[in-house]
């Protein structure tokens, strides 16, 4: 079975080194932050959905909203999930996913949100359903699970997608392995079977001879479809 190598980095990369990552490693797809969003205001992304469909990548689109810990906003509660899936749509729409393209929530809290948070990823699910796409998770391969079957008791219940991450350290460290070849593992390996991606190392550094920035800081992943955010 195929799966496929990608990466995400807060910054916007640019052209050059895309296209530099793009011809001599393995990597296919990355993630899109889409913004300005509650917890993410950096901007870098938008703008350059064309470039990177013009040089090949899948996408992820990621929505940073309301966290529950770390930095960020953390009005995590359910009015604010309608308006917040509703703003991640509007700019899906404004970057020309297509229509019923997978938006991911980062909750990057660990630990088992509460009633006021379950009420929060679900009103942002259905909103961002209502309005044309469709809800993927990022989160712990340990809440994998019950982000699901919050989304499957939704009426309807929409699609979706759930991206886990399981790693070994949140600390900067450097890649090891070739850059020819970065992770692409079967995704079932982070621990959630289902899951259609794995995060399975944060902030990496690595180390890449000849290209235009040779170090570079990103999140690693592995996907069982090459383009994750695609309907």
């Amino acid at each position: 079975m195929t799966n496929y190598a990608g990466f995400d980095t807060d910054d916007y990369p640019g052209p050059v080194q895309l296209a530099w990552l793009k011809t001599n490693t393995n990597l296919g797809w990355c993630g899109y932050y889409l913004a300005p969003a509650p917890s993410h205001d950096n901007t870098s992304w938008m703008g350059q959905r064309q470039v990177l469909s013009a040089q090949g990548w899948g996408v992820a689109p990621i929505f940073v909203g309301q966290q529950t810990a770390g930095p960020g906003s953390h009005n995590a509660a359910g009015p604010q999930g309608s308006t917040d899936g509703a703003l991640a749509a509007r700019l899906a729409s404004q970057e020309d996913f297509a229509p019923l393209s997978y938006i991911f929530l980062d909750w990057e809290d660990g630990s088992s949100p509460g009633q006021e948070a379950q009420a929060y990823v679900s009103a942002w699910a259905s909103a961002v359903a209502g309005n044309g796409y469709r809800p993927g998770i990022y989160c712990s391969h340990h809440l994998a699970p019950d982000m699901a079957a919050l989304i499957g008791r939704l009426d309807p219940a929409p699609p979706l997608r759930i991206w886990a991450w399981n790693v070994a350290t949140v600390a900067a460290h450097p890649y090891g392995g070739l850059i020819e070849r970065f992770p692409d593992a079967d995704p079932a390996g982070c621990g959630y079977p289902a899951a259609v991606a794995w995060q399975c190392q944060q902030n990496c550094v690595l180390q890449l001879p000849g290209a235009p920035v040779t170090r570079m800081k990103a999140d690693l992943s592995c996907a069982s479809v090459a383009d994750p955010g695609a309907p």
